[in-house]
């Protein structure tokens, strides 16, 4: 599988629907992609999470569910 950096950076007033998206939906990750770890920049409104899969169009997908809320980045990681 490959590994990929996804870089979230939440728009304006919507962190709060964010984590209330999340605590009753979970990440909503379409079948086979698959979230390794994260970490959060608080002050500046950005995620980066660490992520898996052997079909990277299935970020698309996940993009999708999320879009109104952040804008995305998608960095492919070497092994």
């Amino acid at each position: 599988m490959k590994k990929y950096i996804v870089v979230e950076r939440f728009k304006d007033g919507s962190i709060e629907t964010i984590y209330d998206r999340m605590a009753s939906n979970g990440r909503m990750l379409p079948e086979g992609l698959y979230y390794l770890n994260s970490w959060v920049n608080r002050e500046s409104h950005v995620c980066f999470q660490l992520m898996e899969t052997d079909s990277p169009e299935l970020f698309e997908d996940w993009f999708g569910f999320w879009s109104e809320l952040v804008d995305f980045e998608l960095f492919p990681i070497d092994d």
